[in-house]
């Protein structure tokens, strides 16, 4: 990943993850302008595309449904979490000692290893029959949102060419 693709995702991540607080107070409003609706309807129709929407697995923000579930949205938050310390942290070394090291294996472990607390979600409402709180769906997206953009920007940092 060149050093401008690097900078267009962290910036698209924290831009995203923006853009989904910021769009339920839009559309909360009454009589938005071309542009504003616009932009709602881009936005909930890109979250269409990602995410199933169901109103009883997502957060209302000034009474409006967001455009993605809890836990689509705690990986995007995720995600601009670990993209934000990456802008400010100084580039290090050890990130590239890190990716160097980490190879495909060790990637697919750190995945697997964030992907488990979703994966205990669905178990847990597969056997109970009872749904997990918004909360904690949200809480179980965040580390599959770090560690994508974690691996994603260590990985840029490590350029041969």
């Amino acid at each position: 990943m060149s050093v401008f693709l690097r900078r267009a995702f962290i910036a698209a991540s924290i831009a995203w993850a923006m853009l989904l607080v910021a769009v339920p107070f839009v559309a909360s409003g009454a009589h938005l302008s071309s542009i504003a609706a616009a932009t709602v309807v881009a936005v909930y129709g890109i979250g269409s595309l990602v995410c199933h929407q169901l109103p009883q697995r997502s957060y209302r923000l000034w009474s409006a449904q967001m455009p993605v579930c809890a836990r689509c949205a705690g990986i995007y938050a995720g995600a601009a979490t670990a993209s934000l310390l990456a802008l400010i942290a100084p580039r290090r070394a050890d990130a590239r000692a890190i990716a160097e090291r980490a190879g495909t294996g060790r990637a697919r472990a750190i995945l697997a290893v964030a992907a488990a607390p979703s994966l205990a979600t669905l178990v847990y409402e597969w056997a109970t029959r009872h749904a997990p709180s918004n909360a904690i769906r949200f809480a179980a997206g965040l580390p599959i949102g770090i560690a994508v953009a974690w691996l994603l920007v260590a990985a840029s940092e490590d350029q041969v060419n």
